[in-house]
Parts: C-alpha cells; sequence; structure tokens
C-alpha cells in the first residue's frame, strides 16, 4: 500500500490544500510570519506521515514520525486560531478548518497506537 492511501494523509493534504487557498487573502505584512507559518505547518502535517509510512519498518521511528505529524497539525490549530482573532477567516470557516484538523488529529493518534495495523512490526 502506498502512503497516498492513507485517510489522514489524504485529509490532510486536502486540508494543507485549503489553508493555502484561503492564505492567499491574508495581508501582505503577514507574509512572512502567519501566511508561511500556516503553510509550513499544515503541509508537513502530510509530509511527516509520508515519512513515517517509510519507516514503518522499525516502529520506533514509525510513532516517532507520526508524533511530528501530530505535533505540526497541533501547530496548524495555532495559526489557524491566530488567522480567526486577527479576522483573516469568518467563523464557519475557522471552525470548519479546526475540525478537520481535530479528525486528522484523531487519525494519526490511532496509527500511533496501533502501529502493527499499518505495517510496523
Amino acid at each position: 500500500m502506498s502512503f497516498k492511501k492513507l485517510l489522514a494523509y489524504q485529509k490532510g493534504f486536502d486540508l494543507a490544500m485549503e489553508i493555502f487557498e484561503i492564505s492567499k487573502s491574508f495581508p501582505s505584512e503577514e507574509k512572512y510570519a502567519l501566511t508561511d507559518q500556516i503553510r509550513r505547518s499544515s503541509r508537513s502535517v502530510y509530509a511527516n506521515l509520508a515519512e513515517s509510512y517509510r519507516k514503518r519498518k522499525y516502529p520506533k521511528h514509525f510513532v516517532s514520525k507520526l508524533t511530528d505529524s501530530d505535533a505540526e497539525n497541533s501547530e496548524t490549530q495555532v495559526w489557524l486560531e491566530f488567522s480567526f482573532a486577527c479576522k483573516y477567516v469568518d467563523g464557519a470557516k475557522f471552525e470548519s478548518l479546526t475540525n478537520a484538523s481535530v479528525e486528522i488529529g484523531k487519525l494519526i493518534q490511532y496509527m500511533i497506537t496501533n502501529p502493527d495495523k499499518f505495517g510496523a512490526s
């Protein structure tokens, strides 16, 4: 199986792309601060998932990369909160994006607690 078939990866990719699209409307003074940070952290979620999947032969490395992915997901939630507080996204969009991130976090946690189901030996 390819890492691209992992539900957490697919949802992480979709969230990162949605964040990319909304962040295009952030003010230019946020280019090197909020815009850059939220794009990087949201992309790191699924990049770390891909790396973890390739390391699944080594359970401790697999789980370590998954925890990195989970940490990036939490960071993304923080940047979403700033985006909302700064009024760059409205309440409905903030809630939608946050809910998606929470769901991804649950999927990652499932992988962390059940590494054997993902080929970790």
